[in-house]
């Protein structure tokens, strides 16, 4: 029997994931919610796979990975998340994680990437491997068209509310996502666009020509 540990704060993501999981007959998933939980469970049980949601209520899903590889080296962990995880790749390869599945996996995708990752292989998604392509080689500048493709369209939708004078909270209820949550967002879409504050995003992207003229409350 393949154990299988589940990290996730939304019951709802963790019934149905398990379900799926456990309709392949030979998989048995624990849920757990909280990085007590987790940690308390890995110094006590072995699991052959961990899936992590990337935010977890009262940690950082990589955060925790690297917690538990302390505890287990050979710990087999997936980033299993519904939010962008492209600019968390060189942090994954660092702690040790064996890879990223998105929420939106279908669940064939789910049950092989389980099973790859039994077997000591790093699960990428095809979107972030071709997201990857578009990263040039260190030491050369990114072009601004470069920049412009990197930013998806939440971190379009993102910038436009800042562009409103929106709060950080007020943008969170608009892109439903919780306030936390958007803070790693934004703190992403700044190392993409190379600013370290709101209202130097708004400006180079509007200089960019990611946002208009029109998008902004206030001129900037």
């Amino acid at each position: 029997m393949i154990e299988i540990l589940l990290v996730d704060d939304h019951p709802s993501v963790m019934e149905g994931t398990r379900m799926i999981l456990e309709q392949e007959g030979d998989i048995k998933v624990t849920l757990a919610n909280s990085a007590h939980e987790v940690l308390e469970m890995v110094s006590s049980r072995y699991f052959d796979v961990m899936l992590f949601d990337l935010h977890i209520a009262d940690v950082n899903g990589i955060d925790l990975a690297k917690q538990v590889l302390t505890l287990n080296a050979d710990a087999i962990i997936l980033i299993y998340t519904g939010y962008e995880f492209n600019n968390k790749f060189n942090l994954m390869i660092e702690s040790g994680i064996f890879g990223f599945i998105s929420k939106t996996t279908n669940r064939e995708q789910l049950i092989t990437a389980v099973r790859c990752a039994l077997r000591g292989e790093v699960i990428l998604p095809r979107t972030l491997v071709k997201q990857l392509r578009k990263v040039p080689p260190k030491g050369l500048e990114i072009n601004d068209e470069q920049v412009v493709s990197m930013i998806s369209k939440r971190e379009h939708e993102m910038l436009t509310e800042i562009a409103k004078g929106k709060s950080n909270k007020e943008i969170a209820e608009i892109v439903l996502m919780s306030q936390r949550s958007l803070e790693y967002s934004l703190t992403n879409l700044f190392q993409k666009l190379n600013v370290k504050s709101r209202i130097e995003a708004a400006i180079k992207a509007k200089r960019l020509g990611i946002l208009k003229e029109s998008d902004f409350t206030n001129s900037l």
